[in-house]
């Protein structure tokens, strides 16, 4: 017969050290969003570059990026760049994992996004007196972030419960990290990842909140 008994009072000691790793999660996620949308711009540009080699960097990237475990990934830059004398931080190698992952990712959102926007528009732009860097940031971008807004919001979602597997490289800032260091030391596992859970539940309905009120705002028309 189930008989369990909910220890409020584990949770309401540990809920401050919670909200903590919470933040932390929040800021990596972002972070590598931003570095990760950087990068992606950069690698739609080299896959459209008349250059083989910027072609087969970019190409190569998304290919592993999207095709390999954003464990293995992680595993990668920390484990196996420590086998040849590079030692990385956890959170440094969790957050250049989280950006390699994103910026796979989004290049190709970019990149079929691109599609959808006609070239006719961007001859339009140059006969008009625009440099090719005028028609693409004046013309190009802002129709490509209508149309990659949403993937680009499923990433940053991805990117909130990807920050979970910083615990694997030992990494205790963040919000799985800290949830473990407490049931270490509490064994109250069930009150402590439920409360987990819902806090991850709360941050990406927090980011689709805020992206569906930001796109209401900047796609109105």
């Amino acid at each position: 017969m189930f008989n369990y008994t909910f220890h409020w009072s584990t949770l309401r000691r540990a809920m401050p050290h919670l909200l903590e790793g919470a933040w932390v999660t929040l800021q990596i996620a972002t972070v590598s969003m931003i570095l990760g949308i950087v990068i992606a711009l950069l690698l739609t540009v080299m896959r459209r570059s008349d250059w083989a080699l910027l072609r087969g960097i970019a190409t190569t990237w998304v290919s592993i990026a999207r095709n390999t475990p954003s464990l293995f990934q992680i595993y990668m830059l920390y484990f196996g760049l420590g086998a040849f004398g590079l030692y990385v931080p956890s959170m440094i190698a969790l957050l250049a994992g989280i950006t390699f992952n994103n910026a796979g990712y989004l290049a190709e959102s970019f990149r079929g996004g691109l599609k959808a926007v006609p070239d006719t528009q961007v001859r339009a732009a140059r006969s008009l007196g625009m440099s090719a860097f005028q028609a693409y940031l004046h013309v190009v971008l802002p129709q490509l972030l209508r149309v990659v807004f949403h993937p680009m919001t499923n990433q940053m979602v991805w990117a909130i419960l990807m920050t979970s597997l910083g615990v694997i490289v030992g990494l205790n800032t963040d919000l799985t990290g800290v949830t473990q260091d407490l049931n270490i030391k509490t064994f109250r596992t069930f009150e402590l990842f439920i409360a987990a859970a819902v806090l991850y539940y709360c941050l990406c309905k927090l980011v689709i909140g805020a992206a569906r009120v930001l796109g209401w705002r900047l796609f109105r028309y």
